[in-house]
Parts: structure tokens; sequence; C-alpha cells
């Protein structure tokens, strides 16, 4: 279980090109931010994805950004030039993109279709923002063992990706779908160095109450990792907390080598400020010791 295989040779261009300096590896995630910035779900919040933005390098003393797919409010050319410059000006480099949005390809041949379409629109976002990477969702079919249509698809979508020299991220984020075991499967069956894994810290825990199983996991995923992982210090689900070593997982990305940026994703109960700042401050103490 998790022996996770090597699946090429290192990516080109952007993605290589990695800071070495602790505080410009890290990057805020809007996703925790997500009822105080407008999107479709939230059109009455008080600040625009721009605005956060220019407020991030003041309050963090961090140099990345991570923005969530609902937080955009348009995939048009236009928008997203009008983003970079605004992300530019605050001085921030985009580190990712979580894409959620509803679309099959695992479905019928016309949803697949679309599902492509929709899915490079925002690989040509990233292009325009200079961010290396997007975040799909690892799709799923009738049968829950059959790999073979989330392989050909993200195969697809990962010879997009390539074309542009973007990156297709897979996350360990929904415990049916998402699990560590299916994600390393699915990377390496495609065999391309352009589908690799988002490790968060925390989600795996989900699936298993263990922190040795979270540790395993997180061990298979490192290796598997391009430029993304997601820090964090617990998940709430129904309820109970459940909670990890951060230490321990930054000790499983430096055996892995991993050189990438970590993004504070928090989901912390209170003031995602004061949450993703005490993220910040572990990452730091362990990126620079």
């Amino acid at each position: 279980m998790f022996l996770a295989a090597s699946i090429g040779a290192p990516l080109l261009g952007q993605a290589l090109k990695f800071p070495s300096d602790a505080r410009h590896r890290l990057a805020v995630a809007t996703y925790p931010f997500r009822d105080m910035i407008v999107s479709r779900r939230k059109p009455a919040a008080k600040l625009t994805l721009a605005g956060f933005a220019a407020t991030l390098v003041e309050k963090f003393n961090v140099y990345g950004i991570e923005p969530w797919s609902p937080h955009f409010a348009s995939v048009e050319p236009a928008y997203i030039e009008g983003l970079a410059d605004a992300f530019q000006k605050a001085g921030l480099k985009v580190v990712n993109i979580p894409c959620d949005v509803p679309v099959k390809l695992c479905g019928t041949a016309e949803q697949r279709a679309a599902a492509l379409a929709t899915y490079r629109r925002w690989v040509d976002a990233a292009v325009i923002l200079e961010s290396p990477s997007i975040r799909v969702h690892c799709p799923m079919g009738a049968d829950p063992a059959d790999i073979s249509c989330a392989v050909s698809g993200l195969k697809a979508l990962a010879e997009y990706g390539a074309s542009k020299q973007i990156v297709i991220n897979l996350e360990n984020d929904d415990p049916k779908s998402e699990d560590p075991e299916r994600i390393v499967k699915v990377i390496e069956a495609a065999g391309t160095p352009y589908l690799r894994a988002l490790p968060d810290f925390c989600n795996s825990m989900l699936i298993h109450d263990d922190q040795d199983y979270n540790a395993r996991s997180l061990a298979a995923l490192f290796p598997l990792a391009s430029n993304i992982s997601h820090v964090k210090d617990v998940e709430f689900s129904d309820g109970k907390a459940y909670r990890v070593d951060v230490d321990r997982i930054f000790a499983i990305a430096k055996k892995a080598n991993y050189r990438g940026y970590f993004s504070m994703e928090s989901e912390s109960e209170g003031d995602p400020y004061e949450s993703t700042k005490q993220l910040i401050a572990a990452s730091v103490r362990n990126l620079a010791g």
C-alpha cells in the first residue's frame, strides 16, 4: 500500500523556479475567507478577490496567493488580465488555482467533452496569472474500483496542461473519490509529469482518524507532488475535530525533497486571519530550521 513510483523527469519552465526563502515559499489560500470574499455563494460579501489580495502581504508577510475558483468573477481573458495586474501590484505570486466547478469527467461523452472544455479555460487562466498549476477533482464512475475513466480524462487534460506548461494537481480531498491510495494509482497509471499530487496535511484524517495512517498517506503523496501542498492543523466533520502534528508533516515533506509552495488553508473555528497567522508561524519555523 502507498508505494509511489517515479513519474518522469522534473517539470519544465516556471514550475521549477521555486524560491528558497521561507516566507516566499508560503501562500495564503482564499478558501478559508469564503465568508468574506465575494463569490457566487456569497454575493453580498464585502471583499473582492482583488481587494483581499491587496491586503495580503501587509497582513501576513507572505508573497503567495492561492485563489479559489468561486472567488473569480469570470474566466474571460479581460477579467483574468485585470486580476493578474492586481496580484502583480500587490506583490503576489499565484501558486495554484483550486478549481471547484460542476463538471462530469466520468459522465457521457458529451459531459466529458464539456468538462475538458471547462478545465481548459482554467488552464488558460493559469497561463495569464502565471500560476504553475490548477487543482481539479479526481472523477469517479459508477464502479468506484475502476480508475480507467479518471485516468483517461485526466491524462487528456494533463496533455493540454503540458502544452501550456501548467500542472494538473489532484488533492487528497474527498474521502470517497480522492483517498490517497486512489490518487497515487491514478497518477501512476496516467504516467505524465503534468499530473501530480497536492498533499493536504489533514484531509485524510477524515478517512481514518489515525496519525500514522495520515503520515503514511502523505509520505506517498509528497514524492508525487510538484508545486503545492495545503497546510492545516485541524479539520472538522460532524462537530468533531481531527488534528495533526504539523511539524511531523513538514519533516515528511523534507524527506521527500519537496521544494514547492505551502499554502495556508486554515479550517480552524474562529477568525481565519488569526489561525492563518498561526499556520504561517509554524511553517516559517519548520522551513527556516
